[in-house]
Formats: C-alpha cells, sequence, structure tokens
C-alpha cells in the first residue's frame, strides 16, 4: 500500500511539475509577439511587459492565474484560453531564457 502511494505521487508530482521546453515554446509564442514583442521585450508601451528574462515561475503562475481567472485581463484572458499545461509551461521556459532588455520610456 505504502509503495503503491509513493508510485502515485511520484507520477503526479512529475506530471504536474514538468518543465517546459524552450524549443517547443518559441513557435507558441508567436500569438504574443504582437504586444510582447518577438523575443518577449515589449516595442515601446506600458501597456505590455516585458516578458524576456522573467522566472520561469513567475510567469508560469501568472499563465495559470490568467487562465483560471484569478488574474484579470479580458485580452490575456482570452489569449490563454486554450493553452493546454504543457503549453504554458513551454511558453514559460521560452520566455524566461531570453535575455531582457530595459526600455526608458518616455
Amino acid at each position: 500500500m505504502n509503495r503503491l502511494l509513493i508510485v502515485a505521487l511520484a507520477c503526479f508530482s512529475a506530471q504536474a511539475f514538468a518543465a517546459g521546453d524552450a524549443e517547443s515554446g518559441k513557435p507558441k509564442s508567436q500569438a504574443c509577439a504582437a504586444c510582447h514583442g518577438p523575443d518577449g521585450n515589449s516595442p515601446t508601451s506600458p501597456d505590455f511587459p516585458r516578458l524576456a528574462g522573467q522566472h520561469y515561475d513567475y510567469l508560469l503562475k501568472a499563465l495559470r492565474d490568467y487562465k483560471s481567472g484569478a488574474r484579470k485581463n479580458p485580452i490575456m484572458g482570452a489569449q490563454v484560453g486554450g493553452l493546454n499545461p504543457q503549453d504554458m509551461a513551454d511558453l514559460a521556459a521560452f520566455y524566461s531564457r531570453q535575455r531582457g532588455s530595459l526600455h526608458v520610456l518616455r
């Protein structure tokens, strides 16, 4: 019984916390590029946050929160509606590995 429980928890944990794949996230990021830029460095608008270089866990939580409605934004809510957990993990991996740039907005 204990062995079965350990195996079940190990399988669940591995699936629930599977790391994203940055290479798989790159083509998935095309829909995000219009607002966040092709590499996650938003063009010049403070309305669209810079995603490049953000922490993986932060990006993944933000995507999950938009999808669940815990974080409110009508545009982002619609964008993440069709994403599955692996899509979100892949996007978080892609953007977390990009080099962030600083913008001076005038």
